[in-house]
């Protein structure tokens, strides 16, 4: 029998995030785990450059692309929605756990045991669990890139989500994102002429 696991996990250009919000740029979850992986690799490799960390930046990319692909079943559920109140979270969280268990279940056999962990988004070690912290802090950068070309593009709509997604970054209390934020962030604010200039 043949496995239709990869043909749902190019169905994720389909699915559109920030969906509530106007926006001048549209985003689909694809483009999404592509960012989320470059995002990753750097935050890792920040870490192990400048802050003595032994972190292995190509299992972060892997998991990076993976992190969302359950949302090819319950699409990109808003955060104001999923997080409106602590049940109404814990019921989707219920259903994206389900919707992993049949994007695994169509692994066929012999891969299962290698795409289990990215699939369903479990750290089975220190190690994982050390590479989620970086992929978790990368896509909520994704989200603040977003909304930082969104409002360099004169859009206000995502005025209020930067301030949220800034504060949760904040939260994080992580040296790698303080970097990136510090060092290459400020580049988003700017047009490609403005890029252009540091390369003469």
């Amino acid at each position: 029998m043949d496995s239709p696991f990869i043909a749902y996990m190019y169905r994720l250009r389909y699915i559109e995030r920030w969906s509530l919000m106007r926006n001048t740029t549209r985003e689909n979850v694809a483009e999404h785990s592509y960012h989320v992986a470059l995002l990753s690799h750097m935050l890792c490799e920040i870490g192990n450059q400048l802050f003595g960390r032994s972190l292995n930046a190509d299992r972060a990319v892997t998991m990076a692309l993976f992190h969302d692909a359950s949302e090819v079943f319950t699409g990109d559920i808003p955060t104001p929605v999923k997080h409106h109140n602590p049940k109404m979270l814990a019921n989707f969280r219920e259903i994206e756990a389900l919707a992993a268990e049949r994007l695994l279940g169509m692994v066929p056999e012999p891969l299962q045991a290698a795409y289990e962990p990215l699939v369903i988004g479990a750290a089975h070690d220190d190690e994982d669990k050390a590479l989620l912290k970086m992929v978790k802090a990368a896509d909520l950068l994704d989200a603040y890139m977003k909304c930082l070309s969104e409002l360099s593009s004169g859009n206000r709509e995502f005025a209020v989500a930067k301030g949220q997604t800034e504060q949760k970054l904040a939260d994080l209390n992580m040296q790698e994102v303080s970097w990136f934020l510090t060092y290459m962030a400020p580049s988003f604010n700017k047009t490609l002429d403005e890029l252009s200039e540091h390369e003469t």
